[in-house]
């Protein structure tokens, strides 16, 4: 544990409760991608399933099952409650363009070919584009609210603050993840574009807007 550890698991945890707070308070999940959070679900349950085998910490098992919460809650908020909100027309991206090539990905690069081992590299690899689906919802509608860019600006910064406590991790213990290394890389590369907009648009009142797709 260092400060990049904590501060990436408060940042991504913010993101979530601030997803939760937005659709829970305006009772409209519009703007949001519900095959995202479909995916994200799936990177904790299949990432976690050693809550069953090994205890690390109180403090990982809090987080862990909070994390596993807050994304049913959050699926089933889309796909449940408010439903009838879900701008299901714009949520078009195709999982299966995600989930078979993270599957094969899966089985060919691991550390063990056990399925607890499996199926936590398969998290990690899902996790680092899980978030495509929301980017390109906001590129098909071409805005955002605020209040969804916040989320992914702290969803981001979440992987950039573990980018560091990798780094960290190298100095200190000698120790370095390469598939959590290069799949967290691969996803900061993707909000690379959104985190310069926020902060020239988001930051100063703007909202983001984007070219609409021909």
């Amino acid at each position: 544990m260092n400060v990049f550890r904590i501060l990436g698991d408060l940042s991504h945890l913010l993101a979530m409760i601030l997803l939760l707070g937005k659709i829970w308070r305006s009772k409209c999940c519009a703007g949001i991608s519900g095959k995202s959070q479909i995916l994200f679900a799936l990177v904790f349950t299949t990432r976690y399933l050693d809550l069953f085998t090994n205890f690390i910490s109180i403090y990982n098992t809090v987080m862990k099952v909070v994390f596993l919460l807050c994304a049913y809650v959050t699926v089933y908020m889309i796909y449940g409650k408010f439903r009838k909100t879900f701008d299901i027309e714009n949520d078009t991206f195709r999982l299966e363009f995600l989930l078979v090539p993270v599957i094969g990905l899966s089985f060919l690069e691991n550390y063990s070919f056990t399925p607890l081992e499996i199926l936590w590299t398969f998290s990690i690899y899902l996790e680092s584009v899980a978030i495509l689906p929301q980017l390109f919802m906001i590129s098909k509608t071409g805005e955002a609210e605020t209040i969804t860019t916040h989320y992914l600006f702290f969803l981001g910064l979440y992987r950039a603050l573990y980018l560091a406590n990798w780094i960290r991790r190298y100095q200190t213990e000698n120790f370095y993840d390469q598939i959590a290394v290069v799949s967290g890389v691969v996803q900061t590369i993707f909000y690379c574009d959104f985190f310069y907009l926020y902060v020239t648009k988001v930051l100063k009142g703007k909202k983001l807007s984007l070219p609409m797709p021909i």
